[in-house]
């Protein structure tokens, strides 16, 4: 396979795990299915095949004492640009894994903070955080109750 195939591959791997975590979120296959870490096995498994075969002697000199003019040169090459988008959607899909089941344990909304993480990780995240630091501010007397009929 091309490293721009495994590219595209990789893009539409993560879409239905996104999909699931916004649009069904309390069904109960998109818990199953979140329960998993075989996405991450399959998406660091690539992450590591991309990494071996874009590591040169350039770029782990690159690697090893960081400077971002010659960052910014291995970048220019699509193996290692392939690899760091990969490394992109492990983690954030990760992060919004962690968001979705941080919502469905406390019933914080999570949908907003979800579509920021997929396009935005960091930012993403950010929602999240500060969406349940606004939500534990909220009066309890403010938020709705349970009757209880005898």
């Amino acid at each position: 396979m091309t490293t721009s195939l495994l590219f595209s591959v990789s893009n539409l791997f993560v879409l239905p795990f996104w999909a699931l975590m916004i649009l069904l979120p309390n069904w109960g296959v998109t818990r199953k299915v979140m329960e998993s870490y075989l996405p991450f096995v399959a998406l660091a498994g690539l992450y590591i095949y991309l990494f071996i075969n874009s590591l040169t002697p350039e770029s782990a000199e690159a690697f090893s004492n960081p400077q971002l003019a010659d960052i910014a040169r291995l970048f220019a090459d699509e193996k290692v640009a392939a690899t760091g988008w990969t490394h992109f959607l492990v983690m954030d899909l990760f992060v919004g894994r962690w968001i979705y089941w941080e919502g469905q344990k406390t019933g914080i909304w999570t949908i907003h903070s979800l579509i920021l993480c997929l396009f935005a990780g960091p930012i993403g995240l950010l929602s999240h955080i500060l969406t349940s630091w606004l939500t534990k501010q909220i009066p309890s007397d403010l938020t709705p109750k349970e009757t209880v009929e005898s």
